[in-house]
Order: C-alpha cells, then sequence, then structure tokens
C-alpha cells in the first residue's frame, strides 16, 4: 500500500455579526498551539463537504449558526501551519446573536474592523488583509 503525503484540507470563516454596527468579526484565542489569536475554522472531516465543515467549526468554536456568504479565497501556503502542510477554503458568513466559545477556543473577541489584534495564528494576519481590501474596495486577492 502507498501511503501518501497530502496537505490537510481546512476552513476559516470570517463571521460578520450583521445584527451590530459595523459588522464586526468574531476572532477566537486558542486554547491549544500555535496560540494567539484566529479566524474560527478548523479540519474538514472525511466525507464532510467543506461548507458543513464551516457550518460545523463555527457552531462548535463560537456557539453560533451561520449564513455563508460567499467562498472568499485559498490559502496554500506550505508554511501557513507549523504543525503541517495545510490548505484553508475561507468562507465570508453572517450571523447574529451573542458567541459563546467553546470547544479549541479559549476565549473570542468581537471585533470591528479597526480593532484586529496584532498576534494572530497561522497566515491569518493576510486572511483578514484580504478581506479587509475586499470589504472596503471590493478587490479580490490575486492569485500568486
Amino acid at each position: 500500500m502507498i501511503n501518501y503525503r497530502n496537505p490537510a484540507p481546512t476552513v476559516d470563516i470570517i463571521i460578520e455579526l450583521i445584527d451590530r454596527p459595523h459588522r464586526p468579526i468574531i476572532l477566537i484565542e486558542r486554547k491549544n498551539e500555535p496560540f494567539g489569536w484566529a479566524i474560527p475554522g478548523g479540519f474538514v472531516d472525511y466525507g464532510e463537504s467543506v461548507e458543513n465543515a464551516a457550518r460545523r467549526e463555527a457552531l462548535e468554536e463560537v456557539s453560533l449558526k451561520v449564513n455563508l456568504v460567499e467562498q472568499f479565497h485559498v490559502y496554500s501556503n506550505p508554511e501557513r501551519d507549523i504543525r503541517k502542510h495545510t490548505i484553508s477554503i475561507v468562507f465570508i458568513a453572517s450571523a447574529i446573536g451573542q458567541p459563546k466559545a467553546d470547544d479549541d477556543a479559549l476565549n473570542l473577541g468581537v471585533f470591528n474592523v479597526w480593532e484586529i489584534p496584532s498576534n494572530l495564528c497561522f497566515d491569518h494576519d493576510v486572511i483578514l488583509k484580504d478581506y479587509l481590501r475586499y470589504r472596503h474596495y471590493n478587490i479580490r486577492p490575486s492569485i500568486t
């Protein structure tokens, strides 16, 4: 039997709270390494679509049901996760209500886009920079 080394598929969900002024986003403070703030998300389970994985991860980490608005972009830099090579499919989602930290989230924060913390995990600084350009100027990330 051949043992293939393939990247692991993941999802990240930029959740906009549409029932609040300025549509703030939710970030989680990670309970496990690497520590710091992160966009909610996680690994896609075998037999699961990326859309269902995004909905499940949002519910598990921030206790909210989300509406997936659009698939934003794919991030696949082999160095994006120090644990192993991952490929993240990033979604923009909307939700209403009061988020609550659960599962892999030690804590969570609701941040206006001008208040995003600097100690972000993985490549989430790049993802959020691309998201802000898209949100404010409708410029999608380029494929590199």
